[in-house]
């Protein structure tokens, strides 16, 4: 398998530190609102990269954090906490919106049809872990304080710069008016914020240092030590994250460890609509409540997501995503000749269903080329749609199904027959014809379609389909 390593800048072969175990941490949501589709576009390329170690018969550890404290709404360590933010919107506590979201937010991953992460660790519950990060930064020298918070020292860390190709010096020389004047370098990144003398928060923390809440940047470090150890194999995220949010998690972890933090970076590239990147802030945050009002499945969302590959700076448009639609269609009705086999084939595929996934997963493990995957597998809906399957074929054909579904998070196998009552429907359409009675036989076609069941008439007979 060959991943893209952001920290080399090359495609590289991958290859874990433990033959028995491959771990993997995923940036996830700050539960202060519904996660857009610009973040389920991340979420869902993870979620595949986690199917494509497995189909390679890696037993993956894959943790997933959720921000539910700490995330100021700049990286320049100032402004509100985007959970105090979510509160006085809603008019309601911290604590309730970061439930609320948080677990709006565990649902949407099942409902999505996620493999089902190792651990989502909840960085309010993990506030003690951070804690002692601090302190161990702190025993190295790592820290200093000033009136706001306990600071990250970035000037003693000698390659602060170099995972994101940053030129320090330009930096420094361009930095405008400082929100914070304290700082003694612009890049220094506050690892704990004392509470306002003058407000209460709803969450804060006693610490050694006085009353307050952790730094955005240190809950990744220390949930994903705890539960992964202090080297990664593979660290993922969002393209917008390297500049920042990686680059101080890189320099607090190796800090503290003296280790490699991870030995290989991904990162999903920017999503945009009408050539605007997908934010809240610019109106174009569109949810999964959003597509679902729009007739839409989340099977249909996760097709749009896979057309692209997650390097690429991809477009979301309510065209792609009914194009997607109809590819989901071209798979289901080829999912349903399961129910419908033939006596014996009389045109032969280029291909054996047993290949099939082989050839999939050949595809994905090339730096998971999604969009290669479903050109590849388009075209073994469009023939076997064309040859049909024959009785004998059905075992294999079965596991094809279920071996796609493993893959791309599909829900193939799951295509049902259709029932009795659907059944004589088609039988009473096709004595319609035998007779000539092509209006009755249209009327019947109708009703089927209101059952959201198309037909299609081949030399083998009558095939149904989903619409």
């Amino acid at each position: 398998m060959k991943l893209y390593n952001t920290l080399t800048k090359q495609l590289e072969p991958f290859t874990p530190q433990d033959p028995a175990r491959t771990t993997v941490y995923t940036c996830g949501p700050t539960v202060y609102d519904y996660p857009h589709i610009g973040n389920w576009f991340t979420f869902i390329r993870y979620d595949i990269l986690v199917r494509t170690l497995m189909a390679n018969q890696q037993t993956v550890a894959w943790v997933m954090n959720i921000t539910d404290v700490g995330h100021l709404v700049s990286d320049a360590d100032d402004g509100e906490d985007k959970l105090e933010k979510g509160a006085k919107r809603e008019g309601k506590t911290a604590w309730d919106i970061a439930k609320f979201y948080g677990d709006y937010f565990v649902n949407a991953i099942d409902r999505l049809n996620f493999v089902k992460p190792t651990h989502l660790p909840r960085a309010t519950d993990h506030i003690q872990e951070q804690i002692e990060l601090i302190r161990l930064l702190e025993s190295k020298g790592f820290t200093y304080q000033i009136d706001d918070g306990i600071y990250f020292d970035t000037s003693k860390f000698p390659t602060y710069g170099d995972f994101a190709q940053l030129d320090l010096d330009e930096l420094q020389a361009g930095a405008r008016v400082e929100h914070n004047p304290q700082k003694h370098q612009p890049t220094d990144f506050a690892l704990w914020k004392f509470s306002p003398s003058d407000a209460q928060r709803d969450m804060e923390w006693d610490s050694p240092w006085g009353k307050g809440f952790p730094g955005w940047h240190l809950e990744c470090s220390a949930m994903s030590m705890k539960y992964l150890g202090e080297t990664l194999d593979i660290h993922s995220g969002g393209i917008d994250h390297i500049p920042v949010h990686h680059t101080n998690e890189i320099a607090q972890s190796e800090a503290a460890t003296g280790k490699p933090f991870a030995h290989y970076w991904m990162h999903t590239n920017h999503i945009l609509i009408n050539d605007e990147k997908i934010a809240k802030s610019t109106g174009n945050g569109i949810t999964l409540e959003d597509i679902e009002g729009k007739g839409f499945s989340m099977e249909d969302l996760r097709l749009h997501v896979l057309e692209s590959h997650y390097r690429s700076q991809s477009r979301f448009s309510w065209d792609s995503l009914a194009a997607a639609h109809n590819r989901l269609l071209d798979y289901k009705a080829m999912a349903a000749l399961r129910w419908q086999p033939i006596a014996a084939l009389h045109d032969h595929a280029t291909f054996e269903f047993s290949d099939v996934a082989g050839e999939l997963l050949a595809i994905l493990s090339e730096d998971l080329h999604t969009e290669a995957a479903l050109h590849y597998l388009s075209s073994i809906s469009k023939q076997t749609l064309a040859v049909l399957v024959s009785q004998e074929e059905v075992p294999a054909f079965e596991k094809m199904l279920q071996d796609i579904d493993a893959l791309l998070g599909t829900k193939l196998a799951e295509v049902d027959d259709i029932n009795e009552e659907q059944k004589a429907l088609i039988a009473q359409r096709e004595t319609a014809r035998a007779h000539q009675d092509w209006d009755a036989a249209d009327e019947v076609r109708k009703k089927l379609e209101t059952y959201k069941i198309g037909l299609r008439d081949t030399p083998d007979g009558v095939i149904w389909f989903p619409l």
